[in-house]
């Protein structure tokens, strides 16, 4: 089974290939039902384009999944020698006026039916099929069970499913919520995900004793009521649970599934590697390349992402799916740092270098100055040893790696490098240091938007991310984030 991950920019690109998956799913702007992610603009079809080259055999496929409108309809149709210059395998769409375009314009990219078009049945498939579509991707409505009888009924078309992340309150994504609340509408891919919202529910005695009239207020907007409606046969009413289907993959297979697909690409590039990494593992076990005891520490890891109470959603029962679920996503761990490629001999020796002139530099400067100031100076050094200047010196067995600071981290940060084939090695004090390339001087921390490379005597595979724990986190208690 195809393992295809999410991906709201390049960096999350190269992490979801990086870290397993064997196809990754992309958004341009204005075309995608997800357009507060950052999608795809500009001239970034040429670093799509390095990727795809840098992991060969890994396909891409855009999302053109919005309903189209007349408007847009035109904007695609002027921006089409833009999508051109994409490395695009496949489309996702849900919108059939748009399929004709497509053909015309990408005769080798494959046409995959979007999950907002909800289909859920063999016959709708076998039409689908007609028209040119490769893959369907199912409604999150259908069973293994319906799978199954689908894939039995129509074996020559691919299908694909959601095996884990965040499930929409709304059949198949279909909501009206976002658009009623808040003016952005989902089906333009600008979704508020009013659903997960905190609510007071409010009700009149008499009113409730006559009809059972319910209303909801939203914690920020007091004084606006929505009205809710709850029959006998169902219980849950907006915030569903996150599916979660690692251990069932095999049911998954069974039942006929061509491509398994990760929900996200508002989620984080850390969110995205590791859940990718997880499902990596558990497939590669199911097809016997690892046992299962290899591959359950990078399972257990999903714990340690944003995570919300997961289910299995639809897949074998109605009842699973109907559960709710309240507050946000939440995760044990923040991203503090991506590392990037390792610095060859000579960069090192250049960074090295500037630190030996930096210290001589230094050492000139006390010296030339009043043996009163210099007296000064080192005794302030000595009170305050945040403010000595530390040129880096020559470490033999250590290794430099770019580094992109996210958060801030410091000497007493408990980290721990994360890569694609290593769950986790604490970044142990002593072992790894901070310095500024420009001058070569040891950094007392380090936040977004500096420069440094990471000096360590730890051999870190490419892709490797640097996590540090977050002491808000408690275990089992889902934090309120304010959304």
């Amino acid at each position: 089974m195809e393992l295809l991950s999410p991906a709201g920019n390049v960096e999350k690109l190269y992490y979801a290939y990086a870290y397993g998956a064997d196809a990754a799913y992309i958004g341009l702007k204005r075309f995608s039902l997800r357009v507060k992610a950052d999608n795809f603009y500009e001239d970034e079809y040429k670093k799509v384009i390095e990727l795809k080259e840098k992991f060969p055999g890994k396909k891409l496929h855009c999302a053109l999944n919005i309903c189209f409108h007349n408007k847009d309809i035109d904007n695609f149709l002027s921006d089409i020698d833009y999508f051109k210059a994409y490395p695009i395998d496949a489309f996702i769409v849900q919108d059939l006026g748009i399929v004709p375009i497509i053909q015309k314009n990408f005769p080798n990219a494959e046409l995959h039916l979007s999950t907002q078009a909800s289909c859920v049945n063999r016959e709708a498939v076998k039409m689908y099929k007609s028209i040119g579509f490769n893959r369907v991707v199912l409604g999150r409505e259908a069973s293994l069970k319906e799978i199954r009888e689908i894939k039995d009924a129509v074996p020559d078309i691919e299908l694909e499913a959601f095996v884990h992340g965040a499930m929409c309150i709304a059949y198949s994504g279909r909501c009206l919520m976002s658009s009623l609340l808040t003016a952005r509408s989902a089906q333009s891919g600008f979704c508020s995900h009013t659903c997960r919202w905190d609510f007071d529910l409010h009700a009149d005695p008499k009113q409730l004793a006559q009809s059972g009239a319910l209303a909801i207020e939203e914690h920020s907007r007091r004084g606006e009521y929505f009205p809710i409606y709850e029959g006998d046969d169902f219980t849950a009413i907006l915030s569903s649970k996150d599916i979660r289907m690692i251990e069932h993959l095999k049911d998954m297979r069974d039942a006929g599934l061509d491509s398994l697909k990760i929900e996200g690409r508002m989620k984080s590039t850390y969110y995205v590697a590791l859940v990718t990494r997880a499902y990596r593992k558990a497939l590669d076990a199911l097809d016997g390349k690892i046992t299962e005891a290899e591959a359950k520490p990078f399972i257990d890891e999903l714990e340690n992402v944003s995570h919300r109470e997961s289910t299995t959603g639809f897949y074998y029962s109605r009842a699973d799916a109907d559960k709710t679920t309240q507050g946000a996503s939440d995760s044990a761990y923040d991203l503090s740092a991506t590392i990037g490629k390792k610095l060859t001999d000579d960069e090192m020796k250049t960074v090295l270098d500037t630190a030996l002139k930096t210290k001589s530099d230094l050492e000139a400067e006390l010296e030339a100055m009043h043996p009163k100031a210099r007296e000064a100076r080192l005794k302030d050094y000595e009170l305050n040893p945040d403010r000595r200047i530390v040129p880096a010196e020559k470490k033999d067995g250590w290794h430099m790696y770019e580094y992109e600071g996210l958060n801030m981290v410091d000497y007493d940060s408990q980290l721990e490098f994360v890569s694609p084939d290593v769950v986790s090695t604490p970044a142990e004090k002593g072992k790894w240091l901070l310095l500024d390339p420009e001058n070569g001087t040891v950094r007392n921390w380090v936040c977004n938007g500096h420069k440094c490379v990471l000096y360590t005597q730890y051999d870190l595979q490419k892709g490797t991310l640097l996590r540090v724990k977050d002491n808000g986190y408690v275990e089992g208690k889902v934090r309120d984030t304010g959304r």
